[in-house]
């Protein structure tokens, strides 16, 4: 498989051209040959145009590249190797949501031959590749798995925004379901990831070793949360805190913050679920979950009461970034949302702005537009989001646009020590 990719007799398609599936198509069709399949259309469209929809990439990053960009099933006939690089998000009650692993996976399974390798890069739990997937490849195709076709498991690594830890420079986990396609998606891999590739023991490891990366930084942030809760009542921040503990050379770095996006959020509950399933109740994984799942209310909350603390009733505030991080354009499963509905159900007007995020998204997927300017008379300005638009500003600017006494809510502690005349609060 690995010599007929090189020399370009077999092609790879990737399924999924989102943030994780679309660099890692350009990365492979810098080598080999490209097929980059997405069920949307308009985006398809975009890309052929050489404009990244998640406006991750540039238009130079689609240079020298031999791939051929479809929303057609028939262009997937001939390709030998398929990537699945599709969301897993969670439902309404933080179940895994498989439907978009299992549309891609019957996508595939219509045009499996033999011969044919399929290797999936979207987080799930251990054992959904082999026990929810495999089984729908063998049944659409009529083919037998091992004898007749390979599986693996890659998981993605790529992080949204970040130009430093890039597809290229992170070590990739590998695996495959015996010997022989272990090395070949290995060897694979290593035609466009620099750092090197793990190979893991089986398709089984490979998942479990991504879901638990997330579910790590989770509990972390969870407890970090947790002691920003307690440090609020003893009136000490928790940064101060922090930053004294950091001097200690074994002291685990993590700061409090909101979870949201599609990975850290999301990826725990698929674990949790597994382990439910197999009669086992993840205590640490589902406490750290409902910490960080708390923090939008709790944050709204404080803010209401910090303002009523001074005899004013809150009547206006702003809310600077709605993405689920900084820097990207990136609104799912975004935690800011939860400040908003809640201050809001409090009665209170927000405003919401942020450089990077669409209003129409935010309208389509929340019901909540942006605002088109900001006013001068906040009761309170939530800094929700560290942007690098936001960084430059100073106390003489959110005094600008607040009421007399107004608060500044700091949740990633940006302007820690640079507030002196205003009232100031931060996680």
């Amino acid at each position: 498989m690995f010599n007929n990719l090189v020399s370009k007799k077999n092609k790879l398609a990737v399924i999924g051209l989102g943030y994780v599936g679309l660099p890692i198509a350009l990365a492979f069709a810098k080598k080999i040959k490209v097929v980059g399949f997405d069920i949307n259309a308009q985006r398809v469209e975009l890309m052929k145009k050489k404009i990244d929809p998640s406006s991750e990439l540039n238009a130079s990053d689609f240079e020298n590249s031999d791939i051929v960009f479809t929303a057609n099933m028939a262009d997937l006939r001939d390709v030998k190797f398929f990537i699945i690089a599709v969301p897993t998000p969670i439902d309404q009650h933080n179940l895994p949501d498989l439907k978009p692993v299992i549309g891609a996976t019957e996508t595939v399974a219509g045009v499996l031959k033999k011969g044919d390798y399929v290797v999936y890069e979207s987080t799930v739990y251990p054992g959904c590749t082999e026990e929810d997937c495999v089984p729908i490849l063998e049944r659409i195709s009529g083919l037998k798995y091992i004898t007749d076709f390979k599986v693996g498991y890659s998981p993605e690594r790529i992080n949204p925004g970040d130009k430093q830890h890039t597809l290229q420079t992170i070590v990739k986990v590998t695996s495959g379901c015996d010997a022989e396609s272990a090395e070949e998606i290995a060897k694979t891999y290593e035609l466009v990831v620099d750092a090197g590739v793990h190979r893991a023991s089986s398709i089984k490891v490979a998942e479990a070793a991504k879901i638990i990366e997330n579910t790590q930084r989770d509990i972390n942030i969870a407890f970090m949360n947790e002691l920003s809760i307690i440090f609020s009542r003893m009136g000490i921040n928790t940064y101060d805190v922090l930053e004294a503990a950091g001097t200690k050379w074994n002291f685990l770095k993590f700061f409090p913050g909101l979870v949201g996006g599609h990975c850290i959020g999301v990826d725990p509950y698929y674990l949790s679920f597994k382990a439910r399933e197999l009669g086992y109740h993840a205590q640490i994984i589902n406490a750290g979950r409902f910490i960080n799942d708390s923090m939008g209310g709790y944050v709204a909350k404080h803010t209401v009461k910090k303002i009523s603390a001074k005899g004013t009733k809150p009547g206006k505030v702003l809310v600077m970034g709605t993405t689920f991080k900084e820097d990207v354009t990136d609104i799912r499963n975004s935690k800011v949302v939860d400040i908003i509905r809640e201050l809001m159900a409090y009665g209170v007007s927000v405003d919401a702005v942020d450089p990077h995020a669409s209003s129409q998204e935010m309208k389509h997927e929340y019901g909540i537009e942006l605002a088109p300017v900001i006013q001068n008379n906040y009761d309170a300005v939530i800094v929700a989001v560290s942007h690098k638009e936001y960084l430059s500003l100073d106390e003489k600017y959110f005094q600008s646009i607040m009421v007399d006494g107004g608060l500044l809510v700091d949740i990633k502690g940006l302007f820690r020590k640079k507030i002196t005349k205003l009232n100031y609060w931060s996680l």
